[in-house]
């Protein structure tokens, strides 16, 4: 074995003994446990070019070693090629999967809930959407003599809902004279589609369109559909999380509305899983953990994201594979979906 392959099988050991053990990891402890057939000498040696090139470090002098965000980084470029789930761990989500016949939001829970408890961290999965939103019915009702509410109806079971003021006084029969020839003029249509016509409008008719253009635009800016999270109790029942304020950060941020948004600098490819390690993250709240994730469903048509959130000591190996065929046959379900 060479000296770089080697130091390689090295960091690997590291790695795997903290994930699971969450202790850091002695050079005695892989002299006396692996055979790499050379002297307890070499293999400190080893751990010492690991931690001077940036891939391991020690939290106390005296302590073990532990990986770095560079070290993981490295890691899951060794390890993620050709991973699957073992056989009889896929048979028995495909089973699962594919019990009685469901609506798309249940498809989203189970996943979820089935990729929890596979890798005992805290399951991201989206309801799939399409790149932009497309205009399916309106309705508007009469409030008051210059007040109307207006009811916006989007594909994929959105529906938007805004007050509208008027200048002058509005009869329900006005508005819904108005709702018609929108929902004629506008079905199926996207914002670039709504703004490039050249419908002649009545001032309220405009008005109506431009509430209509600008909760379309700000739907589309969101990028990802409503989440279903599931296990959180299992991601902060790890060491990691024994201080509060992590704890109450991570929260906070989970809590606002578009938080994806946020995390992801960019949605990964369908059937590419992308890892976030540590301080990769844009937002600070997660700087201690990990993403695994990957984009399901048909491209250009209705996709979502799929994906797992932990500490940067977890098992990349089970999740990316776990993430990899959950995605696989969430794709499936939304070709039947659309």
């Amino acid at each position: 074995m060479t000296s770089a392959a080697r130091k390689e099988t090295i960091l690997r050991i590291i790695v795997n003994e903290y994930v699971a053990k969450a202790v850091p990891v002695a050079s005695e402890t892989i002299a006396s446990s692996y055979n790499l057939k050379v002297s307890p000498a070499t293999i400190r040696n080893d751990m010492a070019r690991l931690e001077e090139e940036g891939y391991i470090t020690r939290p106390h002098r005296s302590a073990g070693s532990i990986p770095t965000d560079r070290g993981y980084r490295c890691y899951v470029g060794l390890i993620r090629q050709g991973i699957e789930l073992p056989t009889s761990e896929q048979s028995f989500i495909y089973k699962v999967f594919h019990e009685p016949e469901r609506e798309i939001e249940q498809w989203l829970k189970l996943a979820a809930m089935l990729l929890a408890r596979s890798v005992h961290n805290m399951a991201i999965v989206t309801i799939p959407r399409a790149p932009r939103c497309r205009f399916k019915h309106l309705d508007l009702v009469a409030l008051q003599d210059f007040v109307a509410l207006l009811i916006l109806v989007l594909y994929q079971a959105r529906i938007k809902q805004q007050i509208l003021s008027f200048t002058k006084k509005v009869t329900q029969d006005t508005l819904a004279t108005v709702a018609n020839k929108l929902n004629a003029a506008y079905a199926g249509m996207t914002v670039p589609e709504i703004t490039s016509g050249d419908l002649e409008l009545s001032d309220e008719e405009e008005q109506v369109t431009r509430c209509i253009v600008d909760r379309m635009a700000a739907e589309d800016k969101k990028g990802f559909g409503k989440p279903y999270l599931e296990g959180l109790h299992l991601m902060l029942s790890q060491p990691e999380f024994a201080r509060s304020f992590t704890i109450i950060n991570i929260l906070e941020l989970i809590e606002q509305e578009d938080w994806l948004g946020k995390v992801f600098s960019r949605e990964p490819g369908r059937g590419e899983t992308e890892v976030i390690i540590g301080e990769e993250n844009a937002e600070e709240a997660l700087q201690d953990l990990s993403l695994v994730l990957s984009r399901y469903g048909i491209p250009d048509k209705a996709s979502g994201i799929v994906g797992v959130l932990g500490p940067k000591r977890m098992d990349y190996t089970r999740t990316i594979s776990s993430v990899n065929y959950l995605s696989s046959l969430l794709s499936k379900s939304v070709v039947e979906y659309i």
